[in-house]
């Protein structure tokens, strides 16, 4: 009974270790995670897969795999309805789970801090951990190799630690226990009571045992130099690294975007005046009573959407989208979003300020693009999978909103203590340079009348209403006015004459305008489009406007309301300011718009090296070359994932215009897998001609000299059946060029794009990459898809 009792007592320690190792990197892991949730679902799967692997020793080894994963299904499942539940996502756990699957490591990587525990984000680290303890469980209990069994253990909180990065501080703590606990681990023998302390050469003859002796003495003499040489070799370079900063893996990840119709809805604005009937949300709200102190600014000039002593009792404005970069011509989102669950991040209200709770549900009815509205500032949302800016506070839904679809929002609408405005100040520096920053070409008379209006203004505010007001009082407001807010559009609708459809505008040009001679006074300025409608009901296509915004120390961002009274007569300009006339500009101003880069990094899952059988010698070399070899395998396998969802990616999602620059972006890729990169500072019709002489290259049956010295090494000529592929291609060459002049127009003409040029376009880049590809020699052809540089080439 006590030899029993003894060999349990040894058999228990390893399994444990295991458990608690996997557990530690859960935990590591749940440090960005919201709440525990992760970190147990995480040990579950631990104890889940080493129980298995205990309870299953005594099966075929053939056996135990199929078992596993039978269990890790339902555990997985479990837990994919579990956080599905919690983050009342809907849809049944079939969609869910088929999404999770789908986007699981982009949207892990992609997701806001603190990561709210969703199907999507507890997908992979649920599965690498069962793994990792099937792997462990199998090697080191039924081969009795703790050691080699312990790795998957280590790689697993390897890549918790990478997957954090920065984000958290130094887990000193969990990395010492890890230790801690792989050390008690292995001081346990292996083998049970029968075999400890039991001599390998007892037994053998003497002149055989002192030989089994030396040559065990040799191995150890030679591991243990081995590890001091380690220990020498890499201790400096670990030490210097400690005081390091992390490498951050989701800046390899891009982000979710918003599609070039929302990158600008300034110049919806003027279209949506046009039709001011359309129907585009409904909504209802329920308002909760303020707390703080109660503003009690007066009506004066300065009052934005929210301001005034009756503010709790109109309308709260719906934003849309915030816009804080000008470039002169185009003012634009620029905004960062990342993945976000239900709860949203939390700031701090300004000192004095009043918080009022507002919940809306908002049905989208015929709004489209990627942007969805809510009320500044939100704080949950349910119903809709979102990304977020905490920067401005702004919501996209990246799949794109649908008419029918319905989701809640809780807000924080903050109001600052209007009087603490005649005293504020307004931040300066690097944090807020980006809203302060004024393109070149400044139109001199709009320089003249920012310098008037502040010669007199000496504080912040004073100048801030001093524009507000002059805008009120000389401006016509209509709804017919063509669209643009670049500096000739500005300069026109400020000292254009008005029988030539001069100073007159919709709430586009006033807020741009604000917003460009706010900068030019020194105030970090930006523009808020949005919808102003009653609480419930239809919001209209009429309800859309903008509104600029000041930012001041200590109270955030104020909005300002430079549109004209209704009742009011428009002074004229002439009156109070005499500029040089200028001939009206054209309503529509080409958009230079730059290619966006992309630059993303695989993120590689822990392997699962398995081994079995006897005798032990053959067991090691075999369990880690198969281990080894299911690395490699996994690690290719992944990155052929990965590419090939970044040319569906460029070539089968988005509008027209993505779908070009996607189908762009594969033939400079093409170009540099095939060692010949184009240069930075090629156009459009350069880097096609570039790419017609590669073709031309390739078909006479010469790749050309490669710049790329992985390219150079090894090469071999064409054989006959890739010239074959190469000359089928077709019309290559003027496809190119249409293919360039299809960026070209994008650049110069952003959303004119058609599905059909969209698809020639496609067409061009798979045929050109397949004909490229075909002219490598064999084996570089076998590369070509699973090389990682385009996952992570700047463009």
């Amino acid at each position: 009974m006590g030899r029993i009792l003894l060999r349990v007592l040894r058999a228990v320690p390893v399994p444990l270790a295991l458990i608690a190792m996997i557990g530690l990197a859960g935990a590591v892991l749940g440090r960005v995670y919201a709440g525990p949730l992760l970190t147990r679902l995480v040990l579950g799967a631990a104890v889940g897969s080493v129980l298995v692997g205990v309870a299953a020793r005594r099966l075929p080894s053939w056996l135990v795999a199929p078992v596993s994963v039978l269990a890790m299904t339902g555990w997985t499942a479990w837990s994919l309805r579990l956080t599905a539940t919690r983050a009342e996502l809907p849809g049944g756990l079939a969609e869910v789970t088929v999404d999770a699957a789908a986007n699981g490591i982009p949207r892990l990587l992609t997701a806001m801090i603190p990561v709210e525990p969703t199907p999507d984000t507890v997908l992979v680290p649920v599965v690498a951990a069962w793994l990792a303890g099937l792997a462990g469980a199998e090697v080191a209990l039924r081969a009795g190799r703790v050691l080699l069994g312990f790795l998957p253990p280590v790689l697993l909180y390897a890549a918790a630690l990478y997957v954090v990065g920065p984000n958290a501080d130094p887990a000193i703590g969990p990395t010492l226990a890890f230790v801690a606990v792989a050390v008690l681990g292995l001081a346990v023998p292996a083998g049970g009571a029968a075999t400890a302390g039991v001599d390998p050469a007892a037994g053998l003859a003497p002149a055989v045992r002192a030989a089994v002796q030396a040559r065990l003495a040799a191995a150890s003499a030679a591991g243990l130099a081995v590890v001091v040489g380690l220990v020498a070799l890499l201790g400096p370079l670990l030490a210097g690294q400690v005081d390091g900063r992390p490498v951050d893996p989701r800046r390899y990840v891009e982000p979710p975007q918003v599609e070039t119709l929302d990158e600008n809805p300034l110049i919806r604005i003027s279209g949506w005046a046009l039709n001011p009937g359309q129907q585009l949300l409904d909504v209802r709200t329920e308002r909760s009573a303020q707390s703080g102190p109660t503003p009690g600014r007066e009506a004066e000039p300065g009052s934005g959407p929210e301001a005034g002593p009756d503010a709790a009792r109109r309308p709260v404005p719906i934003r849309l989208a915030v816009l804080s970069d000008y470039d002169g011509v185009t003012w634009r989102v620029g905004a960062t979003y990342r993945n976000a669950g239900r709860i949203l991040p939390t700031t701090a209200p300004a000192p004095d300020s009043t918080v009022e709770t507002v919940r809306q549900e908002i049905t989208v009815a015929g709004l489209s693009g990627r942007l969805l509205p809510a009320v500044a500032t939100p704080r949950e949302v349910t119903g809709a999978r979102v990304a977020y800016d905490p920067t401005t506070g702004t919501l996209i839904r990246p799949e794109g909103l649908a008419p029918g679809l319905r989701y809640t929002v809780n807000s924080a609408v903050e109001v600052p203590d209007f009087n603490l405005l005649s005293t504020a100040d307004v931040p300066a520096g690097e944090d807020v340079a980006r809203v302060l920053r004024v393109a070149d070409g400044v139109p001199d008379p709009l320089r003249r009348l920012a310098a008037q209006l502040a010669e007199s203004n000496g504080a912040p505010y004073a100048r801030a209403a001093a524009v507000e007001q002059f805008l009120a009082e000389h401006y016509r407001l209509v709804a017919d006015a063509p669209s643009g807010h670049a500096y000739p559009n500005l300069n026109f609708f400020l000292f254009g004459p008005r029988n030539g459809g001069g100073q007159r505008g919709t709430s586009e040009q006033f807020a741009a305008a604000f917003a460009v001679l706010g900068r030019l006074t020194g105030l970090p300025t930006r523009v808020v489009v949005g919808f102003r409608a009653a609480d419930d009901g239809p919001v209209r296509a009429g309800d859309a406007y903008a509104w600029p915004e000041v930012l001041f120390e200590g109270l955030g961002w104020v909005p300002f309301d430079p549109l004209p009274r209704p009742d009011e007569e428009p002074r004229p300009v002439e009156e109070d300011f005499r500029p040089t006339p200028e001939d009206p500009p054209p309503s529509e101003v080409p958009e230079p718009t730059a290619e966006p880069t992309v630059s993303p990094e695989p993120v590689a899952a822990p392997g699962d090296p398995t081994g079995s059988g006897w005798p032990p010698a053959v067991l090691l070399v075999g369990g880690g070359a198969g281990g080894i070899l299911l690395l490699v395998v996994a690690a290719l396998s992944t990155l052929l994932m990965l590419r090939r969802a970044r040319t569906r990616a460029r070539l089968e999602r988005g509008d027209p215009g993505q779908r070009i620059v996607g189908a762009w972006r594969e033939v400079t890729d093409a170009l540099r897998l095939a060692g010949r990169p184009v240069g930075g500072d090629q156009s459009a019709s350069e880097v096609a001609a570039h790419a017609r002489r590669v073709f031309a290259d390739a078909r006479g049956g010469s790749p050309g000299p490669p710049t790329d010295p992985a390219a150079t090494a090894g090469s071999t000529p064409v054989g006959t059946a890739a010239r074959d592929v190469v000359a089928g291609a077709g019309d290559l060459d003027a496809r190119l060029a249409e293919l360039a002049g299809l960026l070209n127009q994008m650049a110069f003409a952003p959303g004119t794009a058609t599905a059909e040029q969209a698809a020639r376009a496609v067409r061009t880049a798979d045929d050109y990459v397949t004909a490229l590809r075909a002219a490598r020699p064999w084996w570089r052809r076998v590369l070509w898809s699973v090389r990682p540089g385009p996952l992570r080439w700047h463009r």
